[in-house]
């Protein structure tokens, strides 16, 4: 029995533009356009790509206590990251094994942001809940938004036409 794909907010931007899908972590997703992997990757590597995320876990974290209950998931600092900056984490098993890696975003207001890999979004909502569900809000946001990854050595040029302060902005910072 196959199972039905689940589609992100671009799916249809994406059959608009010739784009090859395959099934990944669930999603009918592009893995290529006409133009050809190797061009897009070539591309991508000397200039910038956009790349359709939407598939990977969103969730956001609310409350006083939100900080300090992620910490005690992470092996990172949460505490202490500014408003307007994001760290590089991973959830962690009693024993210290490691169980995803994720994107934590301080938000301000007591409020995080989480991006979690595609394939482990379901376990690591089931982990948050079950571990500080009772110490802060855990909101997935799984179906509702759209998450788009500029990437390349130009990415900051390409944005700085929509956006000209990302030019000031530092590593991990939006």
């Amino acid at each position: 029995m196959s199972e039905t794909l689940l589609k992100t907010p671009l799916h249809a931007l994406h059959l608009e533009l010739g784009a090859r899908m395959v099934p990944f972590a669930g999603y009918d997703m592009p893995v290529q356009y006409p133009l050809g992997v190797l061009k897009e990757h070539l591309h991508t590597r000397e200039q910038a790509g956009l790349f359709d995320v939407s598939h990977m876990g969103q969730i956001v974290l609310r409350g006083a206590d939100a900080a300090k209950a992620l910490e005690s998931l992470v092996p990172v600092d949460i505490i202490d990251l500014p408003v307007g900056m994001q760290r590089y984490a991973m959830f962690t098993n009693e024993q210290g094994g490691i169980l995803d890696d994720l994107m934590v975003a301080n938000l301000g207001e007591d409020t995080l942001f989480l991006v979690v890999n595609a394939a482990c979004k379901e376990q690591d909502l089931a982990h948050l809940q079950s571990h500080i569900g009772n110490r802060c809000e855990v909101q997935p946001l799984f179906e509702e938004r759209a998450l788009l990854a500029l990437q390349g050595p130009a990415a900051v040029k390409v944005l700085e036409r929509l956006a000209p302060e990302v030019a000031g902005m530092t590593f991990m910072q939006f």
